[in-house]
């Protein structure tokens, strides 16, 4: 996870967090990189050596930074004798739907950069904050299985993020609740969770050729299956 505590660490997330209100308008580019820097007091020339790999390396950031307020959120809620999620299927509800409140404001910023991570060559990069957002998911709910669960809970949960993703990038009711919904019904499909099934050991054993290539692999079919019932 990114670290702020120093200088240039804090550069770096001054500028991804000022260009969330120039992405929608001209997406993740150079341009809005050059504006968002304009914008904290830096110069166009400053860019190369605060974000040295460019407008990747930026989403990179975003993802990092929304992966650390979604779990700051969590940790509040737990503190919260009285109103903390009690089961792994309610923390793991809980932690999608306030990442996706978190960005509610921002909704169109998630576009874009669905749309930037969609695009071939940046697959790789795809595979990997998907992974990094829903194994910090499992570990932050108290998932430590090192065995093929350990693969197979991570495909569930990535198919399960990536739909809810698409439904709520869908959803245009300004609100969460439909969402909310949507995800509850999921949950209720594969209720397995955090259980492995055999089929699904099965199949991660056949599928696996990296920790992303099992989450990317799976997410991919089974976010379609789960799309079309929305």
């Amino acid at each position: 996870m990114t670290r702020t505590n120093s200088t240039e660490n804090q550069e770096r997330c001054k500028i991804v967090r000022a260009c969330l209100t120039h992405v929608p308008f001209d997406g993740w580019t150079q341009k809005s990189l050059e504006l968002a820097a304009t914008d904290c007091g830096f110069q166009s020339t400053d860019i190369a050596r605060i974000l040295p790999r460019g407008v990747t390396q930026a989403i990179e950031i975003y993802s990092e930074l929304a992966d650390n307020d979604m779990v700051s959120a969590f940790e509040t809620k737990m503190k919260d004798a009285h109103d903390a999620p009690n089961g792994v299927t309610a923390k793991i509800k809980f932690m999608i739907i306030v990442r996706l409140e978190q960005a509610l404001p921002q909704k169109e910023v998630v576009r874009k950069t669905a749309q930037y991570l969609l695009k071939p060559r940046y697959l790789q990069l795809n595979q990997k904050l998907l992974y990094q957002t829903i194994d910090l998911i499992w570990r932050t709910t108290g998932d430590h299985s090192t065995d093929i669960s350990f693969f197979t809970k991570r495909g569930l949960l990535g198919a399960l993020y990536s739909s809810t993703i698409l439904y709520f990038l869908a959803d245009n009711s300004g609100s969460i609740e439909n969402t909310s919904s949507f995800l509850d019904r999921r949950l209720k499909e594969i209720s397995f969770i955090p259980k492995v099934t055999k089929p699904l050991e099965r199949q991660a054993k056949f599928v696996f050729s990296g920790l992303s290539g099992v989450v990317s692999s799976l997410a991919k079919n089974m976010s379609r299956q789960m799309a079309k019932r929305r």
